[in-house]
C-alpha cells in the first residue's frame, strides 16, 4: 500500500507517523511556502503542475491512495486532488481538524463568506484590528487604518500601509493571547475557521476581553469527498483499502 499525504500541518506530520506505524508507505507532499516547511525532511516539496501534473504522478509512483491533510483553507489543492483521483481511479480521504462551528463560543462571532467580507466588516470597526488569517490574504485588508497581522513567517514583501506584520508561530496559549490583545489594544479579531484545539486560545481570549470576532468560513469541499476528523479515523480508512 503506497500513499500520497498531502500537507505540511502539524495533522499531516502527525498522520504520516501513525501511517507509518501501521505499515503504510508514504509519500509526504508539501507546498513549500514556509521555510518549515520547505526543511521537512523525506517530503517533496512544490506543486505538482495542476489536476494534470498530479495525474502524472499518481500514475508514475503507483499511489494506491491520496490522504489530502492540506490546510482546510486550501480549496485549490483539495480540489486538484479530487479531479485527479477521480481521473486515475485513486481513492481519496479529505482528513482535517474539526471545525470552530461547533465551539462554544461560536453563536457570538461575525461568520462571513471570504476575506472581502471580513475586510468589510473590519471597515466599519473603530481601533485596531488583528489579523490571523496568514500572509497570503493580507491583500484584501489593505486599506484598513490600524492592522496589526500575525503570521508564521514574513517573506519580505512590501507591507501595506496601516498595516504591522508579527511574526509568531504557534500554538499559543491563553495567557499570551490575552496579553496580546491587552498590550496592542485590539478591539476587533479577524480569524478564519482552521479549527482544531491548538490555535483557539485567541477564542476565549477575545471572549474574556469582550473582543468582537469576525470568523470565515471554510470553503466547500467537492461534493461525495470522504472525509475523516481524526488521525485514528484515517488509519482505519487506509486499512480497510487493504480489504
Amino acid at each position: 500500500m503506497r500513499v500520497l499525504l498531502l500537507g505540511g500541518t502539524a495533522d499531516g506530520r502527525e498522520l504520516a507517523a501513525a501511517l507509518e506505524s501501521a505499515g503504510v508507505a508514504v509519500l509526504r507532499s508539501v507546498a513549500g511556502r514556509t521555510a518549515q516547511a520547505r526543511g521537512e525532511v523525506g517530503a517533496r516539496v512544490g506543486g505538482f503542475g495542476g489536476v494534470d501534473g498530479l495525474v502524472d504522478y499518481l500514475r508514475a509512483t503507483e499511489i494506491d491512495a491520496v490522504v489530502d491533510a492540506t490546510h482546510p483553507f486550501a480549496a485549490r489543492m483539495t480540489a486538484n486532488a479530487a479531479q485527479a483521483c477521480a481521473v486515475t481511479g485513486v481513492r481519496l480521504l479529505r482528513f482535517t481538524r474539526p471545525s470552530w462551528a461547533d465551539h462554544p463560543l461560536a453563536a457570538q462571532w461575525r461568520w462571513v463568506p471570504d476575506h472581502r467580507a471580513a475586510a468589510a466588516l473590519a471597515a466599519q470597526a473603530s481601533g485596531r484590528v488583528l489579523l490571523t488569517v496568514g500572509r497570503q490574504p493580507l491583500a484584501a485588508y489593505r486599506g484598513l487604518p490600524d492592522v496589526l497581522a500575525r503570521v508564521a513567517e514574513w517573506q519580505g514583501d512590501p507591507v501595506p500601509d496601516g498595516m504591522r506584520i508579527v511574526e509568531a508561530r504557534g500554538p499559543f496559549g491563553l495567557d499570551a493571547e490575552l496579553a496580546l490583545l491587552r498590550n496592542e489594544t485590539i478591539t476587533l479579531l479577524v480569524s478564519k475557521d482552521s479549527g482544531g484545539a491548538d490555535n483557539a486560545a485567541k477564542l476565549e481570549a477575545a471572549a474574556r476581553l469582550d473582543v468582537p470576532v469576525v470568523m470565515i468560513e471554510r470553503p466547500p469541499l467537492p461534493e461525495g469527498l470522504q472525509q475523516a476528523g481524526s488521525v485514528a479515523d484515517a488509519v482505519t480508512w487506509v486499512g480497510t483499502l487493504n480489504h
